[in-house]
């Protein structure tokens, strides 16, 4: 729901938007716009609408780079867990087979001893 109008102060202009978003964020996003059309605008020459398009561009293009940073850097993550998942997979069954060959099969205990019953003609189980 739209809050109440704010004012904005972007390149020597005030501008008054409404908007859902908390006027503390506007006001720091507006200094970000602001901080860069200083950047991009020699000193003393007034803000042009062309330099608020580079500026929107420019940190569009810084947006886009670290969106690509971080979607390598996830990419980088996921095949480091799949190799170390691997890896320890490896280990497992290695221990299994370990295991496996040094116990010696087991002997029958003499306690549970077979029984065999015969249930007579035609009443086998």
């Amino acid at each position: 729901m739209p809050k109440g109008p704010v004012e904005l102060r972007v390149g020597g202009q005030t501008y008054r938007v409404i908007a859902t978003a908390d006027e503390a964020d506007l006001h720091r996003l507006a200094d970000v716009v602001d901080a860069r059309l200083r950047q991009l605008t020699a000193p003393g020459r007034q803000v042009s609408p062309q330099s608020l398009l580079l500026a929107a561009l420019s940190l569009a293009h810084d947006l886009e780079d670290e969106r690509n940073r971080r979607l390598r850097s996830e990419q980088r993550a996921r095949e480091a867990l799949s190799s170390l998942v691997s890896r320890i997979d490896a280990a497992l069954e290695a221990d299994s087979a370990e295991l496996a060959a040094a116990t010696p099969p087991s002997e029958p205990n003499p306690d549970e001893a077979e029984v065999e019953f015969d249930f007579g003609p035609g009443l086998e189980p």
